[in-house]
This record gives C-alpha cells, structure tokens and sequence, in this order.
C-alpha cells in the first residue's frame, strides 16, 4: 500500500515539475536583430492580451493554451516561436513536437502588461 501511495505521489511531482525543466536543444534568436529564414514559420505562443498589445508582423497567433486544438494551422516548415516567458517556452516547444512540428527557434518578448 505504500508503495502504491509513493509511486503515485511521485507521479504526480514529476508532472507538475516537467514544466519547469528547460528544454535545452532550441537556440534564442532576437529577430528584431536577426532576419529569419524565409522557410521558418513565426508561431506566436503568448496570450491574446499579450500578444495584440505587442503584435509581431507577420506570425501566427496560437495561446500555448489553445495549442493542442489548433496547430494544424502551423504549417509544416520550421517554427520559431515567440513566448512571454521560459515555462511557456518549455511547454509550448514539449505540445509541438508531440505533434511533429520542428521548433528550430525562439525569442521572449519582454512587454509587461
């Protein structure tokens, strides 16, 4: 029985704390600075609130929220993301991958609302 309780518990502690663990394999890249590729899709993972009061031209605007219902509307080309912080990134890059999208890129937007 407590074998039973301990593994649950652990379980549980590993999946509220995979959020928090970086994932290490996506480079930063300023694009304001840096000119994309013309292949890269840029995929804007903050919210809506977020994201309209600091708009990137030209990107698609998916909350990491709402990623799992639509990110068929992200093209199959490379993926540079936009986030507010590392545990949106974290997230976001873990669901797109699940689904077979490649994440070549990100950069975090600084604006605080």
């Amino acid at each position: 029985m407590l074998y039973v309780i301990l593994t649950i518990v652990a379980a549980i502690f590993f999946m509220t704390i995979k959020q928090y663990m970086p994932v290490k394999d996506v480079p930063y890249q300023n694009i304001k600075r840096d000119e994309l590729e013309t292949e890269k899709v840029i995929v804007d993972l903050r919210d809506y609130n977020i994201a309209a009061k600091s708009p990137s031209k030209g990107s698609i605007n998916i909350p990491v929220a709402y990623l799992n219902r639509y990110y068929e509307e992200i093209p199959s080309k490379k993926v540079h993301i936009i986030v507010h912080d590392q545990i949106e990134k974290n997230i976001g890059v873990r669901l797109l991958r699940k689904k077979g999208i490649k994440v070549t890129s990100y950069s975090v937007s600084n604006y605080q609302c």
